[in-house]
């Protein structure tokens, strides 16, 4: 518990030092945001929200809002690697300052995994398809 206290303050010192310009819910291609990654492989079968069935070894993540098929590069602000994911899940939803959940192949290629929440930089690459919205 203490080491990931620890790492939690020295990614946010990392985060503040070194500075993000957070977006709003308003995305465009380039569109930058700051804030934690966590990583999950255990639910592999299950269906995601996109309707997708889930695999951990695809390059693939969870976002609150950005439309599913948009394709975000993730660095890790702690060592430097980075990663594109497309977007098919919706999360995280645990609070605190996450902003989007990994693959397990994402998170390896991050190299997170035994840190499981790192401080990161996510760049919207290609915005996925904008559905419609219904009215009534």
């Amino acid at each position: 518990m203490i080491r990931l206290f620890s790492s939690l303050v020295i990614a946010g010192l990392v985060c503040f030092l070194t500075g993000c310009a957070s977006t709003s819910q308003s995305y465009s291609c380039g569109a930058t945001e700051c804030g934690y990654a966590s990583w999950y492989g255990s639910d592999s079968g299950r269906a995601t929200a996109s309707g997708e069935t889930f695999n951990p070894h695809d390059l693939t993540a969870a976002h609150r809002h950005l439309p599913f098929g948009t394709v975000v590069r993730v660095t890790n602000r702690c060592n430097g690697q980075s990663v594109e994911v497309r977007i098919n899940d919706r999360g995280p939803w645990c609070g605190g300052h996450r902003i989007i959940d990994v693959s397990s192949a994402a998170a390896d290629a991050l190299q997170m995994k035994s840190a499981g929440i790192v401080p990161v930089e996510i760049e919207v690459v290609r915005l996925g398809p904008q559905k419609e919205q219904k009215n009534g």
